[in-house]
């Protein structure tokens, strides 16, 4: 934008709180004061929020009170006036019945939070999985300018002179536990070494995976995504993120010129050449359909079928972490791999091009990001099944499980609820066996409540000890982005609102044809029609409060699990408020 088309101060947004010579204002300006601030701090300054999503109980997030005085430091040095606002927190550890649960509503405060404040431009602090869609969905509706500032991958774990993944390796020696490999001082070790910093799993889990989406997709400054949280470099982003987005609230650089059909198709191909997590898919619909874009599964899968799999990390890649992803390049030094493939036009928060900050990205490390010639995994991270089993889709992460599962026959072992399945698989006298099909419903969005991360089936205890580790799994649950195997997830309709998943029953045969995309049950449609006419629904889970408002409007998986009344097309909002 030219220096003739840029705000004055009396175009500010918040110029209409704090400008006008009337009673309003000076009760505005006044209590400012009361804060300490003075006229000189804020008058015809850009007002920028930083809407922070810390909490202690949020690991993840813990360095965020010095990257707070690290933003304000740059907002004060471009001339802003800065105020830090605290948002729902969503942590991933400790939340429960789990985070999704509360993504839509942490998406519903940032925009209600920028709306009803006298805010120019917004910072958006978060990295743990559900803050990262939950922010920028409510920023994306709020419409103010907007940066993204990523937590950035904690440090690389270590026990007895093993790296450790956070997540993965979790799974892995939880299975050789409960198997007897594992002893007591053993687990308290790998319990103390594998979370070794502030900073989200530094596997491409949902949380690695959502904000190097937000940097492909252009809202975070370019490559912040890569920066380890406890690098020096992740302070002096931080500070370069105030700076900027003084800069943008001047050049009135708002979401709706970034966020785009081209930015967010960019997005998807940069997740699938990452190894991303199966979460990717419905954070991605979700945060299209704020911006008007019709990104569907099927659009996902066209781009997984001819996006290679380049980031050798874990768990999709075998041997790296995130650390070893920066130090490699990181996420410029991916996207200038796949430059051709993606729309290098793209306006971006920084104000340049797509193409333009990939220029001089280079690769150091051709193990860790793997050129086009010589992939981990010849197709992108995620595929798209439908069948009769799931009309409106589900997903699997094929390079995440073992290939004979490809192309799988064998019957269903069907549960019920979470208690049924955990309780069966610690069972060791559990009449199954590799071919088996284990299945969990009522794990959906309705059913969890919110879609917990039960989609990775603990392989059960009878298996275990003769040495299997993996078997077809499948749920209209999530999983967590850390998690392996042979799972498929997300299938919708989901079984609590009568998807065909409530009525497979045990024994049933089930056929996975990955090379086709199909999930099918082996049961003949005039059975299914009986089985249809006498199912009933199971009772409401909430009668009051969030519980309540989300089971009546929330969406299924494959749109993206967002409230029906705060997608795009639903309805304008009001607008800004009127200030008497």
């Amino acid at each position: 934008m030219t220096e003739g088309t840029r705000k004055d101060a009396a175009s500010l947004r918040s110029a209409r709180w704090l400008a006008p010579d009337d009673l309003r204002s000076f009760g505005h300006r006044s209590r400012l004061m009361q804060l300490g601030f003075s006229e000189e701090d804020f008058a015809g300054k850009p007002v920028i929020g930083i809407l922070n999503t810390w909490s202690e109980l949020n690991s993840c997030h813990s360095h965020f009170p010095q990257r707070v005085v690290d933003v304000k430091r740059g907002i004060a040095q471009a001339g802003g006036f800065a105020v830090e606002l605290p948002t729902l927190s969503v942590d991933e550890s400790f939340t429960k019945p789990t985070s999704m649960l509360y993504r839509n509503l942490l998406a519903m405060e940032t925009e209600e939070m920028i709306r009803s404040h006298p805010l120019d431009g917004v910072v958006l602090m978060g990295g743990c999985d559900k803050t990262t869609p939950g922010l920028v969905m409510g920023a994306i509706t709020a419409g103010v300018p907007m940066i993204y500032l990523p937590a950035g991958p904690m440090l690389r774990g270590h026990y007895a002179g093993t790296v450790l993944g956070s997540g993965s390796d979790a799974w892995k020696y939880w299975d050789e536990r409960r198997a007897g490999n594992v002893s007591d001082e053993q687990w308290r070790g790998l319990q103390g070494g594998i979370a070794r910093s502030a900073g989200v799993c530094m596997t491409m889990g949902t949380a690695s995976t959502m904000t190097a989406i937000t940097d492909a997709m252009g809202i975070t400054l370019p490559g912040a995504s890569s920066i380890p949280a406890v690098d020096s470099a992740h302070s002096r982003m931080s500070a370069s993120c105030g700076r900027r987005i003084v800069d943008m609230v001047w050049e009135d650089l708002t979401p709706d010129k970034i966020v785009t059909d081209a930015a967010l198709r960019n997005a998807a191909i940069v997740a699938m050449a990452t190894g991303c997590s199966t979460n990717a898919v419905v954070h991605l619909i979700a945060m299209a359909r704020r911006a008007g874009v019709a990104l569907g599964l099927d659009d996902l899968d066209a781009l997984g079928r001819v996006t290679p799999l380049l980031a050798n990390v874990r768990p999709s890649g075998k041997d790296y972490l995130m650390e070893d992803f920066y130090f490699a390049g990181g996420l410029l030094a991916l996207m200038k791999q796949i430059q051709d493939r993606l729309d290098t036009a793209c306006l971006t928060v920084n104000g340049k091009t797509l193409g333009e900050n990939l220029e001089g990205a280079e690769v150091y490390n051709d193990d860790v990001i793997r050129p086009l010639s010589n992939p981990v995994y010849h197709e992108g991270s995620l595929a798209v099944l439908r069948g009769n089993l799931c009309p409106d889709g589900a997903v699997i992460k094929p390079a995440a499980c073992d290939p004979k599962y490809y192309q799988h026959e064998g019957p269903a072992l069907v549960f019920d609820s979470y208690p049924e399945m955990k309780k069966a698989v610690d069972d060791e006298t559990l009449d199954i066996t590799p071919d088996h099909v284990m299945v969990l419903r009522n794990a959906g969005p309705q059913g969890g409540p919110g879609m917990p991360e039960w989609g990775m089936l603990p392989i059960p205890k009878a298996l275990i000890k003769k040495g299997f580790r993996d078997m077809l799994r499948i749920s209209d649950a999530r999983m967590s982005g850390t998690s392996y195997g042979a799972c498929v997830l997300h299938v919708a309709p989901e079984s609590f609102v009568g998807g065909p998943l409530a009525l497979l029953k045990t024994g049933d045969m089930i056929r996975l044809d990955l090379v086709n995309r199909r999930l099918d049950m082996l049961v003949a449609e005039d059975e299914l029609e009986r089985r249809r006419a006498a199912w009933t629904p199971p009772a409401p889970l909430f009668e009051r409060g969030w519980g309540w408002m989300y089971s009546k409007h929330v969406t299924q998986a494959d749109k993206g699990c967002d409230f029906d009344f705060l997608e795009r097309d639903f309805g304008a909002a009001a607008g800004e408020p009127d200030i008497y």
